[in-house]
């Protein structure tokens, strides 16, 4: 970028900063102003206008943001200011909370990745889904009282069900949490994303979760 040009920047983010008289990040500047000025220039130009007593700088943990410097409007309601403030906080806070929970997901699908393959966990909810089965179909023989069983087996049938419907669970919520996450960008329907991936679902296999 030419100098002449960059020396055009700071009455440009000014005039803009002035113009909109809301908080934004060096980064909103640098793309509302579609880039028509670099990243260095920017956020040299807002130190130069911080320095300047033009605009005010708030740092909320690592993240800067600017705002014009409200000496330069008539006077405004300090309640307002405050309230400005807390929304920017607000904010901040969600956005950590959906950060957090986009990490925390996206450790669980590499965990996933890791462990399995697609097909191999095609296989394995398929064999898990007829061993609830069975075991579903042994219980209420049981409870019935058609069949005679020693109390030792009667509790490992039992464990081993509620083992499988555990692992069965699981598995359908990480799929649920991972596509919702998936659908917030996908322009698609969740139907369409399934197909694309080869996902079938319970419904799509008829299976049906034993009852907790």
């Amino acid at each position: 970028m030419s100098k002449a040009k960059e020396a055009e920047a700071p009455a440009k983010v000014l005039k803009y900063m002035l113009d909109q008289n809301r908080p934004y990040s060096a980064g909103d500047i640098l793309n509302n102003l579609h880039k028509e000025f670099g990243k260095t220039c920017i956020q040299r130009t807002l130190d130069q206008l911080v320095s300047e007593g033009k605009l005010k700088e708030k740092a909320y943990g690592k993240q800067k943001v600017y705002v014009a410097d409200q000496s330069q409007f008539p006077a405004v309601d300090e309640a307002e200011l405050k309230k400005m403030d807390e929304q920017i906080a607000t904010l901040q806070e969600k956005l950590k909370e959906r950060q957090e929970k986009f990490h925390s997901l996206e450790t669980e699908l590499a965990s996933l990745r890791s462990s399995l393959t697609s097909e191999e966990a095609k296989a394995q909810l398929a064999l898990l889904e007829k061993e609830c089965a069975q075991m579903t179909a042994r219980l209420k023989s049981l409870k019935s009282g058609s069949s005679s069983v020693t109390p030792e087996e009667s509790a490992r049938i039992r464990k081993s069900h509620e083992e499988a419907a555990k692992q069965w669970r699981k598995r359908k919520r990480l799929l649920t949490d991972i596509t919702d996450t998936i659908m917030e960008g996908y322009p698609k329907s969740k139907k369409q994303l399934y197909e694309e991936l080869g996902i079938e679902t319970d419904e799509d296999a008829g299976a049906k979760l034993p009852p907790t």
